[in-house]
């Protein structure tokens, strides 16, 4: 292992620094399914390279989250689907068990999946918010059940609570083990904020959240494999997150498919969005009542 590396918020990754992280940053350069765009791989790098020209006060909360330790991780690399979800359960399990908040960065979403069979395995009655243009739940695609668009199919083996916010591309095949009442689509929320409580409710108290940048609208983030026109904003999707983070326990999310190009705003929005939401959730964890938690 590497003596020093340069993470997240361009803090060193010292080994010796993890036991005083309260965070523990893990990217995952995999990008073995995605189907269009090749280069997610290079997204975790783009995006924590672009995080060490973050201000890092956030204004909104008034804090620095950098402050409760921060911890980059070496990346997790695999030949093949399989060994990647092996390796990324065992992996996140460990910091779990330290008691560390784990963000991952992908990579193709199919990265996710070791994530959440980790948490699920260490949080009880877990629920997944998953932010995406694509609903993502084929029991298989190109042969492989490990797909990137396979995601939240395989989510359901550790959790049926998974609600779906932002989806505006989808199969024939996917609509029938859709349970309507749980996805929000893009069509029917991009003018409007009322739906936001709504959504928040249907979650269980401890939540994992799986953010697809494609969700966003491609004009401000077109460094996806896959991107849809129609997507969120900014600001409607950090609402949706900090209701989340107010109301109910956020046990780790990741930021996924980012592909980036020679256009840096796409990164460093990725980097802001996961610093941003690391605030929302320190914050929020300092404000709640001990019953609450």
């Amino acid at each position: 292992m590497p003596k020093n590396i340069v993470g997240f918020c361009g803090l060193s990754g010292k080994p010796a620094d993890y036991g005083a992280a309260s965070i523990v940053v893990q990217p995952i350069p995999f990008d073995k399914t995605s189907t269009w765009q090749k280069g997610a791989d290079k997204g975790p790098a783009a995006l924590i390279e672009a995080s060490q020209y973050l201000e890092f006060n956030d204004i909104e909360t008034d804090s620095e989250v950098l402050n409760k330790g921060i911890f980059t991780a070496l990346p997790i690399r695999a030949a093949t689907s399989d060994a990647l979800i092996k390796k990324t359960d065992s992996t996140v399990s460990h910091y779990l068990e330290d008691n560390k908040f784990v963000i991952a960065l992908g990579g193709e979403h199919s990265v996710s999946v070791g994530v959440i069979k980790a948490c699920a395995r260490h949080y009880e009655n877990l629920s997944i918010l998953h932010l995406d243009a694509h609903a993502d739940s084929r029991d298989s695609y190109e042969g492989s059940r490990y797909n990137h668009a396979c995601v939240i199919a395989r989510a359901r083996e550790y959790t049926e609570n998974i609600v779906s916010v932002g989806i505006r591309s989808m199969d024939m095949s996917e609509r029938a083990g859709m349970d309507r009442k749980r996805i929000f689509f893009a069509h029917e929320i991009y003018d409007s904020d009322t739906w936001i409580p709504k959504a928040v409710r249907l979650l269980s108290n401890n939540v994992y959240v799986t953010i697809d940048v494609d969700v966003f609208d491609p004009g401000i983030m077109p460094s996806t494999g896959t991107p849809e026109p129609g997507g969120l904003g900014w600001y409607q999707v950090l609402k949706l997150l900090r209701a989340v983070s107010k109301a109910k326990r956020i046990v780790g999310f990741d930021v996924v498919e980012l592909c980036p190009s020679s256009n840096k705003a796409p990164d460093f929005l990725a980097a802001k969005l996961a610093y941003t939401f690391l605030s929302y959730i320190f914050s929020d964890r300092a404000v709640r009542k001990p019953k609450d938690k």
